[in-house]
């Protein structure tokens, strides 16, 4: 069944307003006329069933019919991302989106090099994502700010999965020492474009971030935060070419942080970002549910 995303309020019998191109989209694309049925959702009010009210000359009233799924959140994953060329920015928005991150925050380092970007596209992009995928939210897509900037207004309580294409993770898991499953292996070879997570370093859902985990430990000696796997966390792609000296300097020396690389092969930007979001979700987020 067909989905979208809306802005007004849902409740029994309230209208909704598609916007014009959603219109176009549903009477002219999809053929759908007074009495036919789809599904929308706000990220506020869960996703609800509808029908076609009215077809108006410039839009469609459609009329809210029943909840069919309460409102639910995913994990609190954001993903900051260097900004690259824009086809890799826009499938790692849509990437980040069908993965589940609540947010996409892009970054300006010191070797960034890319197209000027279209924030209103991206943030498309993001909902028709949202739309396929089934989830009842939409992720937020801000502004390019600088990585350094970020960091100095870095919220209190929010981990850092630093992908460190310098080999950094085989440090990490000497000092917090772990066993690795089966299944991911031990690779903590060097990555490139910037970017690397060592799936030795991740726990294993049933390991649940205790306190020998590596990513229980930012910085290599800090406790877990409350929630454990559902806290709140961020993941770090740098850029191609990698972070500079000074950036990957500071980003070990912060307390939040924990370096992790991507094994062996070089991956571009976007492939290292599904990578590392997998590993995430797959150890401490939400794919047992």
């Amino acid at each position: 069944m067909i989905r979208l995303h809306v802005q007004g309020d849902l409740a029994p019998g309230a209208a909704v307003a598609p916007t014009l191109d959603q219109s176009r989209y549903l009477t002219q694309v999809m053929r759908l006329k007074a009495g036919d049925e789809l599904l929308v959702f706000n990220g506020r009010d869960g996703e609800w069933r509808v029908s076609v009210a009215e077809v108006l000359k410039k839009g469609v009233i459609l009329r809210a019919e029943e909840q069919t799924r309460p409102q639910t959140y995913g994990p609190d994953l954001e993903l900051i991302v260097a900004v690259v060329k824009k086809a890799r920015v826009e499938t790692i928005v849509e990437k980040a989106a069908e993965l589940g991150a609540k947010r996409v925050r892009l970054a300006l380092t010191h070797r960034t090099n890319a197209d000027r970007l279209r924030l209103d596209r991206l943030d498309a992009i993001a909902e028709e994502a949202a739309e396929q995928t089934g989830r009842l939210d939409v992720p937020v897509v801000d502004d390019p700010v600088k990585l350094d900037a970020l960091l100095d207004g870095w919220e209190d309580g929010r981990r850092l999965m630093f992908c460190d294409e310098t080999g950094g993770a085989p440090a990490i898991t000497a000092l917090t020492p772990f066993s690795p499953s089966p299944l991911w292996g031990g690779s903590s070879a060097r990555s490139g474009d910037g970017v690397g997570a060592t799936a030795s370093t991740l726990p294993t859902r049933s390991q649940s971030l205790s306190s020998d985990s590596p990513l229980a430990k930012p910085g290599g000696d800090h406790p877990p935060h409350e929630g454990e796997g559902e806290g709140r966390w961020a993941i770090l792609i740098g850029p191609e070419g990698g972070f500079s000296p000074e950036e990957g300097e500071r980003l070990r020396s912060l307390p939040f942080t924990t370096a992790v690389s991507l094994g062996p092969r070089i991956l571009r930007a976007d492939t290292a970002a599904i990578a590392a979001m997998t590993l995430w979700q797959a150890a401490v987020g939400d794919w047992d549910r």
